[in-house]
């Protein structure tokens, strides 16, 4: 396959599935792919919210239309996968960005019902997503998946055991995907540290200044700097790559200041 430079991060043609997408890392993947020239679906649990997201990108003269629902929701996966390819003809790129964190404290003295919560949402409602996808559209016409995992997937961390199990249940279900996928549909994921986001906002408000010096990089992710990766893993950029996580952390693994 050969790439051409001027165009091997454009996504013209190409049709979008974004979970989460109507604000933080999954607004910043679904307005980076519209700009890019994708049609996108924007999936969340929250019409107002779906609402505003989708008026913001169809200002901006993308293709656009909702799916309101949780990925906790079987039918929720089936649905919008069959939506997006009723509304804009094709299904190429699914993002697993939708997520949920409500444990905290020790995983070992954690509510088993909380804890499921966690994992469904955050593994069961990946794979599903996937499985509608495959067979709705990509198993004929190939495509890519990513999957928004976390750093916390990679290392032992207190009080969010669920989440980080979850994520790394991910990481590992990216590389099973991609295994079995392959060659038509490429599956990656995108682990990224401490990002400023509603959801995260407990671990970086209250004191901004000293989780920056944390990172090599003197400050906090932003959503965008995901999305630009997510680009890049969903465009002809990175067509010989699949199964890989790109870690983006702002050098919080090198990180020594002081």
């Amino acid at each position: 396959m050969t790439i051409d430079p001027a165009t091997a991060l454009r996504l013209d043609g190409k049709v979008a599935l974004v979970t989460g997408a109507t604000r933080g890392i999954g607004r910043a993947i679904a307005e980076a792919f519209a700009a890019a020239g994708a049609a996108v679906c924007l999936n969340a649990r929250k019409a107002d919210d779906l609402a505003e997201a989708e008026s913001a990108i169809a200002a901006t003269d993308a293709a656009v239309t909702t799916f309101q629902g949780t990925m906790g929701d079987a039918s929720v996966a089936t649905g919008a996968v069959e939506h997006t390819i009723a509304t804009l003809g094709r299904c190429d790129i699914v993002v697993n960005n939708a997520a949920t964190n409500p444990q905290f404290g020790p995983l070992i003295e954690a509510d088993m019902a909380t804890v499921a919560k966690v994992w469904d949402v955050n593994i069961a409602g990946p794979l599903r997503l996937c499985q509608a996808a495959w067979s709705a559209w990509q198993r004929e016409h190939g495509g890519a998946v990513l999957n928004v995992v976390s750093v916390g997937g990679m290392r032992v961390g207190p009080m969010i055991g669920a989440y980080n199990v979850s994520k790394a249940a991910l990481i590992h279900l990216t590389r099973q995907l991609a295994m079995e996928l392959a060659p038509g549909v490429r599956v990656n994921a995108v682990a990224p540290a401490l990002v400023k986001t509603d959801m995260a906002r407990a671990l970086w408000e209250p004191n901004e200044e000293a989780a920056a010096k944390m990172h090599a990089l003197g400050r906090l992710g932003v959503p965008d700097d995901i999305a630009a990766a997510a680009l890049f893993l969903c465009s002809d950029a990175a067509s010989w790559m699949t199964g890989e996580v790109i870690v983006i952390d702002g050098g919080g693994a090198v990180a020594t200041r002081g």
